[in-house]
């Protein structure tokens, strides 16, 4: 095996769900102390008091051994823990008062090699976390590390508080021989070589996290280094193993930083989500005396933002004031100077927010340099850290106590190539309107701008926040274009936690110039929800507060709703990328820039350097198609959709309603003009004479046809316009509203008279019609043929075909630059945190995505809805018309028309004849 091969391996272990998926869960967290200068208020050490537990015979004996271990060449050091360093060998001086206390391994990469760089696991990024604590055993000699599960929430007083301990006990995962005592027996001592130098796995598992199968190799594994803290202590070991193949051995060393953290003794008084603000959550089971059925409460994640102490009225009064520990983020040394002051904008473009929430100075920037008087191993500070990689990419997840949701620490990563989709956008999206997007060499300005969003919409993330996709919904797609209403709005969506990027619908001549997305009120809304100090304990005494917060905040700009799969989104609203409230119309605007763009796409990459190829043309032009499809999609969410609403009981709004039937109409009819057709002034530009589409494949270098990419496109398109959760979502709207509904046969109808509008009129087919004509039939007897009529039969579904496999759906900010050969979605697929592969930028820190999921299918449900019968009745009709047309038929066309009889008769177990 080669390391092109164990890249690809590792690619595929990250997609199927490895570390990468985590997001700030329960199993995630870490304590942040930002300012160096400031004590820890939770763990301050303790006055040392004789515990007489060591017998006494054997006292003597006790302090011979430790007064071995820390002399003859060993090192001390001092913190959480002492750690005692001698030859190589590590021991960790317990105090007794930490036993039993909450801590939390935190496992993150700190050196990786080029497979992991190539499959975007880099330096900084956090790959496993768990909750652990410290038990004593003093008649074994021995201290046993517990992982410890938070339990169900209860109050102390009920009787069912007993049954919950006994029903809810944490696994012990290590245990470890007492070595010795200190002198005066407040602590114990342990050697800790074998959690550390790959021998044992219970704190840091990475190759099983990595899916690769496979243990460290301990004679090529060891510690490099073990540093204590105040309240953390921080190991880092070089592990190594080799994946065994028919190929070779290809031999994987990564360098992994493991802290452990002691979490809080308080921990934060915790807050109960809502529906309507988008939070990443931590939940508990919660039981009671006085219950009727047990319940889950979800708790947001989020900073511990107090008032300093004497300054609580001065709050609640509803003065500013400084928080008693600000939220500071550490931008790493290795990111380019010219980078850095945009950086900083977007992170504290988030302190107008936070004063609306009654906080001055919330966030601060800081920049790592080689005289700050900080170690960024402590686990405390929190770190935008830049990877030269060539993952195109940012995210921007945080690390939770799992008891309560606070926000502990937060790691921004920041791939480099981010620049590449950062530019791309710029062109793609706002190059027919800002002279500036129309260069080799993007302006520094225009790019610096680009990483302030990015920037602002991770640390978004990073502050707790979710994504919301409905956000751009509430601009009309008509104001996009208004100069006035742009500069008042303040962006392109209600909400930088949208995917709203740029604004692509505003046309050359309309005088808009601030084209990129900012905060906006929605955002300003969720921070309020998030960090205003109540000053209360509980999360029942602050919620009417709360509910009265969101109550107070009228209008769409303030709704929530998450990503949803582009190719089965049932909310036309709530989509990554969109613009506007009607994506007909937006899309109409964004295609007649692109209309603008293509022609000059060579002209604005040329570098004017010799010798220049056309890479750079074959970028843009994959871009530009991208974005096409995008509006395809965003077009297409409208037919069977349903306006999905976070609604309460007694406010008179309904959760559901089907779209307007005359908005899915025209949704039909763009799709039929637009992209079922042959759009020549993308396929056939002057440009493909010169460029295909390139893309770097494991098998090599490949130049894609437009030609090819266009149909599967529009197989894509077809598929997801006809398949069995679209069409079954219609025919539950014609259940419940009658001649109200659009009718999923008048869909079909509109697509049959569309593609084979030639055909109908009794005219000859051009080359490219009767390829989407063979398209629209093959589609139709994959989903309709006779095998489909057989209960459990196994039957081919272009789902599961390889040549039209699509990208998964990515976490943030998604930008797979590959441009793969089979994936007519090229950059196209974002957004749902469900991630699965690494999340991405706008990803926050893939946190796996809780959007709201419609079930009306199943396989029996769907073999006796009408979309089987639908889809058979089109192709006999198609039959029908064919058959018709065959008498005047001649060369070609009358070939293709006998093909396609034959495909349909063949496929429905019809009589073959004609």
């Amino acid at each position: 095996m080669n390391a092109k091969n164990i890249t690809n391996l590792l690619t595929a272990c990250l997609l199927a769900g490895g570390f990468a998926a985590a997001p700030a869960s329960a199993a995630t967290a870490k304590s942040a102390t930002n300012d160096p200068s400031r004590s820890f208020l939770f763990f301050k050490k303790k006055k040392k008091t004789a515990v007489p537990d060591a017998p006494a015979d054997t006292a003597k004996a006790a302090d011979e051994a430790y007064r071995k271990l820390t002399t003859d060449g060993a090192t001390v050091k001092e913190g959480m823990f002492k750690v005692i360093n001698k030859k190589g060998d590590y021991w960790f001086e317990i105090p007794r008062s930490l036993m039993g206390r909450d801590m939390l391994v935190v496992n993150k990469f700190t050196k990786v090699p080029a497979e992991l760089n190539e499959a975007g696991a880099n330096r900084g990024l956090n790959f496993s976390n768990q909750m652990v604590k410290f038990e004593l055993d003093s008649a074994a000699s021995k201290v046993i590390v517990r992982q410890s599960r938070p339990l169900p929430r209860i109050d102390g007083g009920d009787a069912m508080a007993a049954s919950v301990a006994n029903n809810y006990i944490s696994p012990v995962i290590a245990t470890f021989k007492v070595e010795a005592y200190n002198t005066d027996s407040t602590a114990v001592v342990v050697k800790v070589n074998d959690i550390y130098d790959g021998t044992k796995s219970s704190f840091n598992n990475v190759f099983n996290d990595l899916n690769i199968g496979s243990s460290p190799n301990t004679d090529l594994s060891r510690i490099r280094s073990i540093k204590a803290f105040d309240n953390n202590i921080y190991a880092v070991s070089e592990l190594t193993t080799k994946v065994v193949e028919p190929g070779g051995t290809v031999y994987v060393t990564v360098e992994v930083g493991s802290s452990l953290l002691l979490l809080p003794e308080k921990p934060m008084a915790r807050r109960f989500v809502s529906p309507k603000v988008g939070y990443f959550t931590e939940n508990l089971l919660r039981f009671g005396d006085s219950q009727q059925r047990s319940a889950r409460e979800h708790y947001i994640t989020r900073w511990r933002l107090e008032p300093k102490e004497g300054e609580e009225a001065a709050y609640l009064a509803g003065q500013l004031v400084e928080p008693k520990k600000p939220i500071v983020f550490y931008i790493d040394s290795s990111t380019p100077t010219q980078w850095r002051k945009y950086i900083r904008q977007g992170i504290e473009d988030w302190n107008p927010v936070f004063e609306k929430a009654g906080w001055k100075n919330a966030v601060r920037v800081e920049e790592v340099t080689d005289s700050a008087a900080i170690d960024m191993d402590d686990v405390n500070y929190s770190t935008l850290t830049y990877a030269a990689s060539t993952k195109a990419n940012a995210m921007g997840p945080s690390i939770t106590d799992p008891r309560s949701g606070e926000i502990l620490e937060a790691d921004i990563m920041w791939w480099h190539n981010v620049l590449d989709i950062l530019s791309e956008w710029i062109v793609v999206q706002t190059g027919a309107t800002d002279p500036r997007a129309r260069h080799y060499e993007l302006p520094e300005e225009l790019m610096g701008d680009a990483m302030r969003f990015v920037a602002c919409h991770e640390v978004g993330h990073s502050l707790g926040l979710r994504h919301n996709m409905i956000a751009s919904n509430c601009v009309p797609t008509d104001k996009l274009r208004d100069p006035k209403f742009m500069e008042e709005f303040g962006g392109t969506s209600a909400s930088i936690m949208d995917y709203a990027r740029f604004n692509y619908v505003a046309q050359p001549g309309d005088g808009v110039k601030d084209l990129a997305p900012h905060i906006g009120d929605y955002d300003r809304m969720a921070i309020e929800y998030g960090y205003r100090w109540t000053g209360k304990q509980t999360p029942e005494e602050e919620l009417e507060t709360l509910t009265n917060l969101i109550a107070s905040h009228k209008g769409n700009q303030y709704r929530f709703a998450e990503a949803q799969d582009s190719r089965d989104a049932v909310d036309p609203r709530s989509l990554s990328e969109d613009l506007g409230d009607n994506a007909m119309k937006s899309a109409a605007y964004g295609i007649a820039n692109l209309k603008r763009i293509v022609p000059n796409i060579v002209e604005w990459t040329t570098s004017g350097l010799p010798a220049q190829d056309y890479d750079d043309a074959s970028r843009i032009y994959f871009g530009v198609i991208g974005q096409w499809q995008r509006y395809a999609y965003h077009v297409m969410a409208n037919i069977g959709g349903i306006y999905l609403e976070n609604t309460e009981v007694g406010d008179g709004i309904q959760t559901f309603r089907h779209v307007e039937k005359e908005r899915q109409r025209e949704a039909v009819k763009f799709l039929v003009d637009e992209v079922l057709t042959y759009p020549e002034w993308l396929f056939s530009a002057p440009l493909t004479r010169y460029t295909y589409l390139l893309t770097n494949t494991p098998f090599g270098r490949v130049e894609i046809a437009p030609s090819l990419q266009l149909k599967n496109i529009q197989s894509f398109i077809l598929w997801d316009m006809i398949n069995d959760n679209r069409l079954v979502r219609m025919y539950e709207n014609e259940a419940l509203n009658g001649d109200r509904a659009f009718r999923a046969s008048e869909m079909m109808d509109m697509l049959t008279r569309g593609i084979f509008r030639k055909t109908y009129a009794g005219a000859k087919p051009s080359v490219q019609e009767r390829a989407t004509e063979k398209n629209f039939v093959d589609l139709l007897i994959t989903a309709s043929s006779e095998s489909q009529g057989i209960k459990d039969n196994g039957a081919k579904r272009l789902c599961d075909m390889a040549a039209l496999t699509l990208p998964s759906e990515l976490g943030c900010f998604h930008s797979d630059h590959s441009h793969g050969l089979t994936s007519p979605l090229g950059s196209l697929a974002d957004g749902d945190e469900a991630h699965t592969p690494l999340p991405n930028p706008f990803a926050a820190g893939e946190h796996p995505a809780s959007g709201r999921q419609l079930n009306f299918y199943g396989s029996q449900a769907n073999r006796i809805s009408d979309a089987i019968s639908l889809r058979r009745g089109t192709l006999m009709e198609i039959r029908s018309l064919l058959r018709r047309r065959l008498a005047s038929a001649t060369g070609d066309t009358r070939n293709h028309y006998m093909d396609l009889v034959m495909r349909i008769d063949t496929a429905l177990g019809l009589e073959k004849r004609f």
